[in-house]
């Protein structure tokens, strides 16, 4: 089969690599429909994070159950399935504990897994899936056309917006600024407004990605960033800052932005992948009483409860991919989120 495969800074090819075989008893074969690039698997692409030999790649896909092995219960040939960013069990105590991306059992696409089998990498027209009946959920039918995109973001970045919003307590009534205007940011837009944030503020420079936000349910936009979008925040918010921060972009500029416009006893929900330092400024935080919660986003715990909005069509993350294109094209879809010409690119094998 055919499947993205990262050798260095900038060079990610289409290569052909053997098809996948279960080999556990409890995993499955899924034949991916959609996939997509993320803006974590741009560390790698960009060299900041090193790739010291070629590797799978890609962590997000929705798919058709071609087989599953003897031991599987819950998921049947033909189902149409979303996989989360990793695989996990769903019975171990941190999965039940509603951190599944810490799985006692679990593992990450693109390399081997606990129960010794290899779990391909999203960005491909197979994947072996491990564990399926914890990773897995199937849809309640095959889907529509137009709901696989949004079917998609629920194996990362909707979930991962959800993450931030919980994380940071938003809920109704409650005041919303979200640093950062990527897919996730969007989508923690989006999961405020779901969870009935009152004022949401988007941080965000770009006009395409403001007018999404403000799709989404933002009620206001800024675009200054530093001392001068500190002060634009305050001044929103009776001088003080908003109740919620969401910080969806992992670096320390970004951070130090979260944690500066959260109000006195305000929480900053943080879900940006961590790169370029960023760092808690314990003291600040102790004088304002603001907490800081976050972390990978257990995405796969919050699954069913946004799907049944999706399906329903109460809400349509599938937004943020404004560039589609086939596998055999996937250097140039790399290529357009890295020069910032796609929010997010969705991959048909």
């Amino acid at each position: 089969m055919r499947a993205t495969v990262l050798h260095g800074e900038r060079d990610v090819r289409l290569e052909e690599v053997p098809d996948p075989v279960l080999s556990t008893g409890g995993d499955a074969l899924v034949r991916v429909v959609a996939a997509c690039v993320c803006g974590s698997d741009l560390w790698g692409y960009r060299g900041i994070a090193p790739t010291p030999k070629p590797r799978r790649i890609g962590h997000e896909f929705v798919g058709v159950v071609e087989a599953v092995g003897p031991d599987v219960r819950t998921i049947t040939p033909g189902d149409f399935v979303i996989a989360p960013f990793y695989d996990c069990d769903m019975t171990c105590v941190n999965c039940r504990n509603g951190v599944s991306t810490s799985c006692l059992h679990g593992g990450w696409w693109g390399a081997n897994d606990q129960v010794g089998g290899f779990a391909d990498g999203g960005q491909g027209e197979r994947v072996r899936v491990p564990h399926a009946d914890g990773t897995l959920v199937a849809t309640p039918s095959y889907p529509a056309e137009e709901l696989i995109p949004s079917l998609l973001t629920l194996s990362d970045v909707m979930g991962t917006g959800h993450h931030a919003a919980v994380s940071a307590g938003v809920t109704a009534g409650s005041t919303v600024v979200v640093v950062g205007d990527g897919a996730v940011g969007l989508c923690a837009v989006l999961a405020s407004a779901r969870l009935g944030a009152s004022r949401i503020v988007a941080m965000s420079r770009h006009e395409p990605r403001q007018a999404l936000a403000r799709e989404f349910g933002a009620t206001d936009i800024v675009a200054e960033r530093g001392d001068a979008g500190v002060a634009a925040v305050k001044a929103l918010f009776d001088g003080v800052g908003a109740d919620c921060v969401l910080e969806a972009v992992g670096t320390k500029a970004s951070m130090d932005q979260a944690i500066r416009s959260a109000r006195p006893g305000g929480m900053v929900g943080y879900v940006g992948v961590p790169n370029g330092g960023p760092e808690l400024p314990v003291r600040p935080l102790f004088n304002a009483n603001i907490g800081v919660n976050g972390g990978v986003a257990p995405v796969r715990n919050y699954v069913e409860e946004l799907l049944q909005d999706v399906w329903s069509g109460a809400i349509h993350p599938g937004k943020v991919f404004d560039l589609e294109l086939p596998l055999s094209d996937i250097a140039e879809a790399y290529a357009a989120m890295d020069e910032r010409r796609a929010i997010k690119t969705l991959v048909r094998p």
